[in-house]
């Protein structure tokens, strides 16, 4: 016997260990249901028990929507001061599954420089605690293009009233 069984056992068992979710970097998201549908991008040293992320992704409606996920236990639902290359501004995030709070508001300013800026940071308004936070974005504009590329409805689209569309 090689080397060559052994390497199978060992990726073998790379391939059966479960995906983290809060894993750093920008990737699809492996929440439950979500495929190839959202893209998550998590804070530098984020683990499974303390992380922070955002998450980009396709709407049932076709809207592209943007979800805060951390760790926090006071949940994610606030006011939100997002840092990207320097410049803050604040958002509202309503509770949303399958992530901690989804923006609402004008927020194409974090859509583009998510996709665009070099690093962002999340903080809370109420000033509770975070775990890291510092959201390299080496990547996100490929990552986030591919999560929205087949962008469809997951439930039918109804008609507008009055115009037959």
């Amino acid at each position: 016997m090689g080397p060559h069984p052994a390497q199978g056992l060992m990726l073998l068992a790379l391939l059966c260990a479960p995906v983290a979710a809060q894993e750093p970097g920008w990737h699809y998201s492996p929440l439950s249901g979500e495929g190839d549908r959202a893209t998550l991008g998590c804070a530098l040293g984020s683990t499974p028990d303390a992380y922070a992320c955002i998450a980009v992704r396709c709407e049932d409606d076709y809207s592209t929507g943007v979800h805060i996920h951390t760790s926090r236990p006071e949940g994610d639902a606030g006011r939100w001061a997002i840092t990207i290359d320097k410049e803050t501004r604040s958002f509202d995030a309503v509770a949303a599954d399958p992530y901690g709070a989804r923006l609402v508001g004008d927020y194409s300013w974090v859509l583009d420089n998510l996709a665009h800026g070099a690093v962002a940071y999340l903080e809370p308004e109420d000033g509770s605690d975070m775990p890291a936070n510092h959201i390299a974005l080496d990547g996100s504009l490929y990552a986030i293009n591919a999560a929205l590329a087949f962008c469809a409805p997951r439930v039918p689209v109804e008609p507008k009233a009055g115009t037959g569309v």
